[in-house]
């Protein structure tokens, strides 16, 4: 057995409200610890069905994104046992779609709430509402109130939960930094 293989995958979810920069901050963390990211199913799944969706589509567009997810760490641990990186970053998870599911359709299928129970993370990322809103075909509320209701929902979230998290602000390279920064004082006593 290779040393490699006694290294543990660190999970880190990115989540928030529309246009706060998670695929942006994805794609950079990934960048900078040299590893994949695990993208937002939602994209791509309205991107080739339309973006009018129902109550239905949000439960197939969590099973596309759990499908995403898994061979996302399928990939990460092969990384991890040829000597790579043992970071995995992660665009949106359940919570996710429980707040989507609960805010556009005031109901949340049991499915997704039990992979909630089941899945396991080793931080949260919660980006904050302090980007400019980016207007965007697939984004559905541009307006203040919606931004801070929703960001108010995912913080509620985290607090009643045991995965560390952290708010993630500030613009451009501060907004990565801090993420950096953050996520190396998180793990900074697990390497």
């Amino acid at each position: 057995m290779s040393k490699a293989t006694n290294v543990k995958l660190q999970k880190i979810v990115v989540l928030g409200p529309e246009s706060t920069g998670k695929s942006t901050l994805c794609a950079a963390l990934a960048k900078h610890y040299q590893t994949i990211w695990c993208k937002e199913f939602a994209r791509e799944y309205l991107t080739n069905n339309g973006t009018k969706y129902t109550y239905e589509n949000l439960l197939t567009i969590a099973k596309g994104q759990l499908a995403n997810e898994d061979a996302a760490i399928a990939k990460t641990v092969a990384q991890i046992n040829n000597g790579g990186t043992n970071k995995l970053i992660i665009d949106t998870d359940m919570y996710v779609m429980k707040v989507w599911s609960e805010y556009v359709f005031n109901n949340c299928d049991p499915f997704i709430l039990e992979q909630i129970n089941e899945r396991n993370y080793d931080m949260y990322l919660l980006c904050d509402i302090d980007l400019p809103w980016t207007s965007d075909e697939m984004r559905e509320y541009p307006d203040e109130l919606p931004r801070k209701e929703l960001f108010l929902i995912y913080k509620d979230l985290l607090v009643n939960q045991t995965t560390p998290w952290a708010i993630i602000s500030g613009l451009g390279d501060d907004r990565i930094n801090n993420a950096i920064q953050l996520i190396e004082k998180q793990f900074a006593t697990t390497k």
